[in-house]
């Protein structure tokens, strides 16, 4: 007699693409890979870059993209999903309505803004749809002081202003929020986590590098392929933020600008 099968243990994610590896559904899917995680995957844009910059970007039709969420929910057990960068409102309304629909567990949605080289990922306005329709149906969201300061409408260089931030994000109907403080000036590269009462703070030496690109998209991907495995959220972040800290150390060194971390770390 056969022995059954071991449980597969599956994730989703709905970003975009690069082209040069290092961020979007490349390096979530390299991510879910490093957890024993089974990565599927739903496509919202296309981009043209390197680690010099974004040379052109194309968004997919929403019918598409709904396409995609559907093919992967109606035939795998989704343990949890994360999206990143969405372009446009259509392209938000479309994949809040998806999760919605398909009922798609521990979402985590990384409010991808910019390129790590400056260059705009979402429409002008797309903000207030994010927040309206996406956050409300988050368990997580993960900005970082950028995308902090763009959701709030003012700086957020302070670790009083992280709180704010992590703070109002809640108030929008996030289940929990992690303002990732790595563009803070000091020693440390600090992160904050609030579950809607308290917060945890979380520290780690600064690595002085320009490799950091696709750091955002990788933390979050590690998130979500530690709830799928059945960690609470708060152990899912800290050990998230142990091994961000690893992949920038270990950063392979590639390209000849912001090169990819080390998916693998």
């Amino acid at each position: 007699m056969m022995p059954e099968p071991e449980a597969v243990t599956v994730a989703l994610t709905i970003a975009g693409s690069d082209s040069g590896g290092g961020a979007g559904i490349q390096a979530d899917l390299k991510t879910f890979q490093r957890f024993g995680v089974y990565g599927t995957s739903a496509l919202t844009l296309v981009t043209a870059q390197n680690t010099v910059g974004v040379r052109a970007v194309e968004l997919l039709s929403t019918e598409l993209i709904t396409r995609q969420i559907a093919a992967v929910a109606e035939d795998f057990e989704v343990r949890a999903a994360k999206t990143g960068a969405l372009g446009s409102s259509e392209i938000i309304e479309a994949v809040a309505a998806a999760v919605a629909e398909h009922a798609l567990p521990n979402p985590v949605v990384d409010p991808v803004m910019i390129s790590k080289h400056g260059d705009p990922l979402l429409d002008t306005g797309a903000v207030e749809v994010l927040k309206a329709r996406l956050f409300p149906k988050a368990a997580l969201v993960t900005p970082n002081l950028h995308e902090a300061g763009a959701l709030l409408g003012r700086a957020v260089a302070s670790e009083e202003a992280m709180r704010d931030a992590a703070r109002a994000v809640c108030d929008l109907g996030a289940e929990a929020a992690l303002v990732k403080g790595g563009h803070l000036p000091g020693g440390e590269a600090v992160d904050l986590f609030y579950d809607g009462s308290d917060f945890v703070r979380l520290a780690a030496p600064r690595i002085e590098t320009p490799h950091t690109h696709g750091t955002g998209c990788t933390y979050s991907a590690a998130i979500a392929a530690l709830l799928a495995r059945g960690e609470t959220l708060v152990e899912a972040v800290r050990e998230a933020k142990d091994f961000i800290s690893r992949a920038i150390a270990g950063a392979p060194g590639i390209g000849h600008g912001h090169g990819p971390v080390d998916h693998l770390a």
